[in-house]
């Protein structure tokens, strides 16, 4: 249901004795156009900032509620706030939720017709636009005819703000790297007075310092927010123990009723054959990946942002700034490529705050498959300019840092009753095995001692010990070396 216009203006009326950043006047634009009742962490922080005309660099966990720090300041005075967005279909999922509450809200990309393209350029020329967010690619961003356009709009003083979301695609150090990212570095030169907001749910220290670098920012504010999600349950499940992980998966999700879901997998052709067999097992459910045309694509997505059906099988691009917060279970039927890739996929689980799970399926095969894609990657890109050489050869550094960082507290669930094995096995097994275990604690920057049992290492120890211990034979087996490693 629409709001109507005359709660916002008499909202406006309230402020004009009161600094358009003070956090009463803030609220009640959060509880009338949004419907709750406080800010989560942060966000007030981040919304005060740009309004005072200062950039700020944002680290913020999925479903943190970073678009509310650029949606706000775009209700609290008149003007544009600029969204610059990585996924068309992400502008298009935000824009319509704008306009569900009567927000003011467009997007431009390849796939609008020029009718409605004129449209809004015939907006933004006009004296006073309607317009209060406008979403953008990078790839538009960059071009002359929009920078001249953004001049103009700067010049007559309604360009209040601009917001660059998934801001980690700009460092080639960063998990999801975008050349196309990398042209935003010009923003500062033709947009000097202009505040910058620059957003991600996931950036290690080099990356926070690369964005903010390269987007020019000037003494931004820094926030980070505890990246701590006590209502996700992490589990491991071992393909290798299991007779067919299709059938496991399938029952996870019977077992959990109507339940909305996401599954990850690392290859388009998993995805149909997966998706496929959900379906005939009774389960409401799509494949999703680029080898779909934009058509399909579409049609995929609002089936489930609508909940036409519950379950996507998909490969890591879908999810990203989609605001669906009943997602009870996000599924990595593959291991992930990075720590911080797993973190922002496990993350979209769980985003209304109520209980969900992450769940990844552990096969040893899964390992081999993602190092020699990562290998064959980095062969493609070798003749390549040196920045995409040197993301390729970060891809393989990261899915390295998620074998090994498993290893140094591995001894936490085993104990020393399969350490001395470890020298013996090919390198990366055991690290890998534990991956979910460790990763888990580590991204949440918390000691053991505070998990309250969220992941299974902690819930069920021994039932994990004995797990891995039936694996530990497996491979031992298949590889012929003999039990006593094991004592």
């Amino acid at each position: 249901m629409k709001k109507s216009p005359l709660a916002m203006q008499s909202t406006s009326q309230t402020q004009k004795n009161k600094p358009l950043h003070e956090k009463e006047a803030l609220v009640k634009l959060l509880r009338w156009h949004f419907g709750h009742a406080q800010f989560r962490d942060k966000q007030l922080d981040a919304i005060q900032a740009v309004l005072s005309g200062r950039d700020c660099f944002c680290l913020m966990p999925t479903g943190g509620g970073k678009s509310m720090c650029y949606q706000i300041p775009a209700l609290a005075k008149p003007g544009i706030v600029l969204v610059v967005s990585p996924l068309i279909a992400l502008m298009e999922n935000q824009v319509i939720g704008l306009k569900e509450k009567g927000i003011a809200g467009e997007f431009l990309s390849s796939t609008q017709t020029m009718q409605v393209k004129t449209k809004i350029y015939e907006d933004l020329d006009s004296g006073k636009p309607s317009l209060r967010l406008l979403y953008v690619t990078p790839e538009l961003t960059a071009t002359p005819g929009f920078m001249s356009k953004l001049k103009k709009i700067h010049s007559r003083g309604l360009l209040n703000l601009v917001a660059i979301d998934e801001a980690h695609c700009i460092s080639s150090w960063g998990h999801d790297f975008r050349p196309s990212y990398r042209k935003l570095s010009s923003l500062r030169n033709y947009l000097p007075d202009v505040p910058i907001l620059a957003l991600t749910a996931t950036a290690a220290p080099k990356v926070q310092k690369d964005v903010m670098e390269s987007l020019c920012l000037q003494n931004p504010l820094v926030l980070k927010s505890s990246f701590n999600r006590p209502n996700l349950f992490y589990e491991v499940r071992y393909k290798d123990l299991l007779d067919d992980a299709y059938a496991d998966l399938c029952s996870v999700l019977k077992a959990n009723g109507d339940t909305c879901a996401i599954v990850y997998c690392l290859e388009r052709t998993t995805c149909d054959e997966l998706s496929a067999y959900l379906s005939a097992g009774g389960i409401s459910c799509a494949a999703y990946h680029a080898g779909l045309n934009d058509k399909a694509r579409s049609s995929v997505l609002d089936d489930w942002i609508s909940s036409r059906k519950q379950v996507v099988v998909a490969t890591v691009a879908f999810g990203m700034g989609i605001d669906r917060k009943d997602v009870r279970l996000v599924c990595h039927f593959n291991i992930p490529k990075s720590m911080e890739a797993f973190y922002q996929e496990s993350g979209r689980a769980g985003r209304d705050q109520l209980p969900s799970k992450s769940l990844l399926y552990y096969g040893m095969d899964d390992r081999r498959r993602m190092e020699f894609i990562l290998s064959k990657n980095q062969s493609k890109n070798s003749q390549s300019f040196s920045t995409r050489e040197r993301s390729s050869k970060k891809s393989i550094s990261d899915f390295s840092q998620v074998l090994d960082v498993a290893g140094k507290r591995f001894s936490r669930v085993l104990g020393n009753r399969y350490w001395d094995v470890w020298p013996v096995l090919p390198i990366g097994w055991f690290l890998s095995l534990v991956l979910l275990y460790y990763s888990f604690h580590l991204l949440k920057q918390i000691p053991v001692s505070l998990c309250k049992n969220s992941c299974d290492a902690c819930k069920h120890p021994n039932l994990l010990a004995k797990y891995l211990g039936e694996l530990t034979s497996a491979v031992l087996q298949k590889n012929h070396f003999s039990q006593i490693f094991i004592r």
